[in-house]
């Protein structure tokens, strides 16, 4: 469903109206079973850029948390503007080595063991593509974002940006199996009014994608998996 909302507090207490841009994505041309099946067209990140203005700074540092259970990211998509905090808690009952050695920002937590965390600061924009280093099938997004206005699409694929002051933006997209000439194609300014805006579906298309095997974090292929599921220096 697509919809509008506003927040807007009163002009005598001096604060300003707050829009929200709001709508729906599909995905289509996908090879995903989720997609094809369940519809499901959750994980896809936009966000908000002012146009031809800079757009202000969070007013605290955020904290988000990308926890590992069950030998997987969750949630497998996260967004969070610059200068925020990833934590990654090691919910499993095993050991695990967060690390990121794509563009976006390098980082390597090493081994810890279950029921500790470790954390990362972000403080550049860009996305960051996340690996497990004993575990090849683990792997996650996180796309830092240069401004505080941004959403991931549900299941459903609808998302909401609020908080915006009224004026005109810049919508960029990610997905993560769009290749880039789509997702720029579909890059646009808006002017976003005091009473907010709904935009049209936005239709991905994930034509080309061709999803490749990453290495480990020294730059080589994973060891096979041995017969009984665990790795040295794990638990299973």
């Amino acid at each position: 469903m697509i919809w509008r909302s506003v927040i807007c507090f009163s002009a005598a207490l001096g604060v300003a109206c707050a829009a929200s841009v709001s709508g729906n994505v599909e995905l289509t041309n996908s090879h995903e079973a989720a997609v094809r099946k369940r519809k499901d067209y959750s994980g896809v990140v936009l966000w908000l850029e002012p146009a031809g203005r800079t757009p202000p700074p969070p007013a605290q540092p955020r904290r988000v948390q990308m926890i590992q259970k069950d030998k997987q990211f969750m949630p497998h998509v996260l967004a969070a503007p610059v200068g925020a905090t990833v934590d990654f808690p090691n919910f499993d009952p095993i050991f695990h080595n967060a690390f990121s050695n794509f563009a976006g920002q390098m980082f390597d937590l090493g081994l810890y063991p279950p029921g500790t965390t470790r954390s990362v600061p972000f403080k550049r924009a860009g996305i960051v593509r996340v690996f497990c280093n004993i575990h090849p099938t683990m792997s996650a997004i996180i796309a830092v974002v240069p401004t505080p206005w941004y959403a991931v699409t549900e299941a459903s694929g609808a998302y909401a940006i609020t908080g915006l002051p009224p004026g005109e933006y810049n919508l960029h997209i990610f997905h993560e199996r769009a290749l880039p000439q789509n997702l720029h194609f579909l890059e646009r300014r808006i002017a976003v009014p005091q009473d907010g805006l709904a935009l049209p579906l936005i239709s991905i298309s994930e034509t080309g994608y061709i999803p490749a095997p990453h290495l480990n974090k020294y730059g080589r292929e994973y060891p096979p998996v041995p017969h009984d599921g665990t790795y040295p220096g794990t638990a299973k």
